[in-house]
């Protein structure tokens, strides 16, 4: 890390998969390639980067438990526990930094449980359907919202 601010990207299960598991749906980014995504956007607009997997909610809620007060944003994508997770909604809304919500596929054209959101209510936004660029547009967002932020901040 170089002191400047940071971003966190948290991926939930199964993301670990990306680019073999089901690649006609989530295309063929590896969750490496998408790491390095983010990573090269984060650092051209001037952030450190911190990006985390795991496929057991309580690391996920542990993670966000740990950077909750150092992060400046967070991109979200909780996989399956965004359908599921009050305890993962619970440690988001904790969470002082915008959090943008990310999904590779449009989950609002698939399955009816895919529909309903536990982190869409702590988010700014939602991103949805765009592949693996949806991480790009998430960390893109974060920054304009933090720069706002900013401006706000120097001219109260």
């Amino acid at each position: 890390m170089t002191g400047r601010p940071t971003f966190t990207v948290l991926n939930g299960p199964n993301l670990n998969l990306l680019g073999k598991r089901e690649p006609a749906l989530y295309g063929t980014a590896t969750l490496a390639d998408v790491e390095a995504l983010c990573a090269r956007v984060a650092d051209e607009l001037g952030y450190d980067l911190d990006f985390r997997q795991s496929n057991h909610e309580g690391d996920l809620i542990d993670f966000v438990h740990e950077v909750r007060e150092t992060t400046s944003g967070f991109v979200v994508n909780a996989g399956a526990y965004t359908h599921t997770s009050a305890a993962l909604h619970d440690a988001l809304i904790t969470v002082a930094a915008p959090i943008i919500e990310v999904h590779l596929t449009n989950v609002h054209a698939r399955e009816p449980f895919r529909h309903h959101s536990y982190v869409t209510p702590v988010a700014q936004a939602v991103i949805a359907g765009c592949g693996a660029s949806g991480y790009e547009f998430a960390i893109r967002r974060l920054a304009s919202l933090d720069i706002n932020r900013e401006i706000h901040r120097v001219h109260q």
